[in-house]
């Protein structure tokens, strides 16, 4: 489709994702935190809303929000392995022993 479109993402602190409503279809990343990292392990955009850019807005607002908490990542989520490859300014939220 490749329509790419500007969401707005929420963080669900009480679900530990971040998410968006497009189209009446919820959108999210989920993560759950074990002491100073943040690990992800699941992104998932509806089929019918893949290829507008949604998932990377997602994983995103999840590493801006680990950032802001000084957090290291641990992507067990292919998705965000692969968005973190494609972004270097991201890899040093890596966690130790982690590999993209």
């Amino acid at each position: 489709m490749n329509d790419r479109i500007a969401v707005q993402v929420t963080h669900n602190e009480a679900a530990r994702r971040f998410e968006a409503t497009v189209d009446g279809r919820l959108a999210r990343c989920d993560y759950r935190r074990v002491g100073n990292t943040m690990q992800i392990h699941h992104t998932e955009v509806p089929v019918e809303l893949e290829g507008r850019g949604i998932a990377g807005q997602l994983v995103a607002a999840a590493l801006a929000w680990a950032r802001a908490q000084g957090l290291a990542v641990a992507p067990y989520c292919s998705y965000v392995r692969s968005y973190m490859q494609r972004h270097p300014e991201s890899k040093d939220l890596l966690a130790p022993g982690m590999a993209l």
